[in-house]
């Protein structure tokens, strides 16, 4: 399997840190130790996060395509789309984001501040149209790219996540062998590997790069889409997608992909009263700021996997932190009073 074929556009700071989380470890009973690996802290770029690591390969795509233009699309809280707005900040790009209604959450300055914000203040073009939540290629965002082009620019497309894109699973490929080395610094391995799933590429790049070294099911999705069958769909698309790119060699097995439903409620980007308390309990013993939308999701499935003993006692677990904790912003209700 050969990632080096493929060029990369340095936007981050280069292997994330895996970090002990000792008081989380002890306050779920301290019999599994968890640890972290940092997706939120890698890169300077406007407060980083996990679609950084997928840009990187697809930067080189739209430089050669001469691009001027970079259209992307999410909600209006979206992590993906402030790191495009940044992005292309970095290259001299213009930028065009649209940002759908995928959440039904009306905080009063929900569309104003967090993500967003930073979004504008980059100079993106942020479109406010008012779709519902879906993972699928989006006419609103067609549309933008169309936009571009009649007003004479070179529009250069990235699909939501950067998921769908062809080269949208490579960043986590490269995750797994990054794991892998540390791994071997640390002197031990992880026994299971928990993130978050709503777009699908990080959970299928990694699924890909963990599937060579023979422990893809060990990656465990925790669903945050609220629409699982369609995001198991997509996860599937991209893996073998991503390796054949790659060059894996053999399919990849339907019981390689690890995908649990059971945390996304009550709908995508609305956190459960369960969620909150994660976001807390992460919060107050280990200073770890995670997002209602995504992180807060993974961390109360994570909480609730230690709790019912899905992890044999003494397993190392890595809870991969892929960033969002702007959105926090958004929902400054819920935790006005902490």
């Amino acid at each position: 399997m050969n990632l080096e074929q493929f060029e990369r556009y340095p936007l981050t700071f280069g292997p994330t840190p895996i970090e002990c989380l000792p008081r989380l470890t002890e306050a779920l009973g301290g019999r599994v130790q968890i640890y972290a690996k940092r997706e939120d802290c890698n890169s300077g770029l406007a407060m980083g996060g996990n679609k950084l690591r997928k840009l990187e390969y697809i930067v080189p795509d739209a430089v050669r395509a001469g691009a001027d233009t970079l259209v992307s699309i999410g909600g209006v809280q979206s992590n993906h789309t402030r790191m495009v707005a940044a992005t292309a900040a970095k290259l001299g790009m213009k930028c065009v984001v649209v940002q759908e209604q995928w959440v039904p959450h009306h905080d009063a300055v929900y569309d104003r501040v967090g993500n967003i914000l930073m979004t504008r203040l980059m100079g993106a073009e942020s479109r406010l149209v008012e779709d519902g939540f879906d993972i699928g290629i989006r006419k609103s965002w067609e549309d933008a790219i169309r936009s571009v082009k009649e007003a004479g620019g070179v529009p250069y497309a990235i699909p939501a996540g950067a998921s769908v894109h062809p080269y949208g699973g490579l960043g986590y490929v490269g995750f797994a062998q990054e794991v892998a080395a540390q791994e071997a610094a640390l002197g031990f391995t992880f026994d299971y590997v928990i993130v978050c799933v709503v777009t699908g590429s990080t959970q299928a790049g990694m699924v890909v790069g963990f599937a060579d070294q023979g422990r893809a099911d060990r990656v465990i999705g925790i669903d945050a889409s609220g629409t699982p069958e369609q995001t198991r769909a997509q996860v599937r698309r991209i893996v073998d997608g991503t390796a054949d790119l790659v060059g894996l060699g053999r399919d990849v097995r339907e019981d390689e992909i690890v995908i649990l439903e059971d945390y996304a409620y009550p709908a995508y980007g609305v956190p459960s009263d369960e969620t909150n308390e994660a976001i807390r309990l992460a919060a107050r013993t280990e200073a770890m700021i995670t997002d209602p939308v995504y992180e807060g999701k993974s961390m109360q499935g994570l909480i609730d996997l230690v709790g019912k003993g899905f992890f044999p006692d003494g397993s190392k677990v890595l809870y991969v932190h892929l960033g969002g904790a702007p959105a926090l912003n958004g929902y400054s209700w819920y935790y006005r009073n902490g």
